[in-house]
């Protein structure tokens, strides 16, 4: 720096700050050994303010204007430096800018779940997350407790800050508001405002900040919870739940029939479909269910006006499908099973009583039944 430039610089004419942040709270102008020139100009724009500091204590503020700096409006300054007639040499202070208009676009959110007790759910964790926007309203207050020395103070610096007081602030509201957690969605607004005016009690006095807008974006449930509630809701859209299962049964049956390339493990989930089918349309009962029992080789009940006869005892069977035992099923389960296909003479089958699993083609309660099944069409 050449001789002309340090004395130029020692003696400051105009203070001002070009803001082009759009998240500076505070910022020290610069000077040359605190030497302001006696007479200076200050311009402070719309949305600053101006504060001198003089040996670390706070002197005169000045909101937005153009002033020339001298002992009349000078006060605070004037009686630190002790100029009792006024001056007329530089003099050195300190002088912060202040922004005072909002920074917008700040967000929030619950770094971990917030556990509460719900009236549906019981035991319930929440998350939530929204915006918010952030002023400065008492410039003084805000260099004593927050800035200090510090010459380019950034909203980062007391983001964490006035995330950790809105958390706590939402927290102690839900608790005490006990809104159910489905509901809490059509007062978001109103927990909003809510939410804000204990963020301010919180922060106005003490930091000389405010926030001015607080929005609630969302509030969660934890993920395996929110897929439970889908999965109720997706049962209360069906309706009949029975009428369900029928229609589910009906399609897998139909994808294995149309599946000729699935072999014997289509042909044993067809086999294993079918009976589970039957058995289920049995346990319904009545005319309705007889079609379809007897169209997978089920027994068919009996009405309910007519006379029941006594049980005729069951004799339970089970199939090797792919190396697994696959029942157990009835002797006429088996018998509509090997008439429709589905098991073939060498289907190993084993009941009690036999000293082991047994070609079904040779156990004489199945053998009949594939000595009915016609021979294959001669070709054309």
């Amino acid at each position: 720096m050449g001789l002309f430039d340090k004395l130029r610089g020692e003696l400051i004419d105009i203070i001002e700050w070009v803001d082009d942040s759009n998240h500076t709270l505070v910022w020290r102008f610069p000077r040359y050994q605190n030497e302001i020139k006696n007479g200076a100009q200050l311009i402070v724009r719309p949305g600053q303010m101006a504060v001198f500091v003089h040996r670390g204590e706070l002197a005169d503020a000045f909101g937005p204007g153009h002033y020339e700096l001298k002992t009349d409006n000078l006060p605070l300054l004037s009686t630190l430096q002790g100029w009792k007639y006024g001056f007329n040499s530089p003099f050195r202070s300190e002088v912060y800018f202040v922004s005072t208009r909002q920074i917008t676009d700040l967000k929030w959110g619950t770094p971990n779940p917030i556990m509460l007790r719900d009236a549906d759910f019981g035991p319930i964790r929440l998350r939530a997350f929204g915006t918010y926007t952030l002023k400065a309203i008492d410039p003084k207050i805000l260099l004593k407790e927050l800035v200090g020395t510090d010459g380019n103070f950034e909203t980062d610096e007391v983001a964490e800050l006035l995330r950790s007081i809105i958390n706590t602030a939402f927290a102690d509201m839900i608790g005490q508001r006990k809104i159910a957690a489905l509901d809490l969605a059509a007062h978001y607004r109103e927990l909003s405002d809510d939410l804000k005016k204990m963020v301010c009690e919180r922060i106005d006095d003490e930091y000389g900040l405010e926030v001015t807008q607080l929005f609630i974006v969302n509030v969660s449930l934890p993920e395996e919870v929110e897929k439970a509630l889908d999965t109720r809701s997706s049962i209360g859209v069906m309706g009949d739940l029975n009428r369900f299962q029928q229609y589910q049964m009906g399609q897998a049956i139909g994808a294995a029939a149309n599946n000729p390339a699935g072999g014997g493990a289509a042909d044993g989930m067809g086999l294993g479909m079918g009976f589970a089918m039957a058995q289920r349309f049995m346990q319904m009962g009545g005319a309705s269910a007889a079609p379809v029992a007897a169209a997978v080789g089920a027994p068919v009940a009996a009405p309910m006006s007519a006379p029941v006869p006594p049980p005729v005892p069951q004799v339970n069977w089970h199939v090797a499908i792919n190396g697994q035992s696959q029942g157990p099923y009835s002797t006429d389960q088996l018998i509509q099973g090997a008439r429709l296909g589905q098991v073939a003479p060498s289907t190993l089958v084993w009941t009690a009583g036999l000293d082991g699993w047994k070609q079904a083609a040779q156990v004489p309660q199945l053998a009949a039944a594939f000595q009915q099944v016609p021979p294959p069409p001669p070709p054309m």
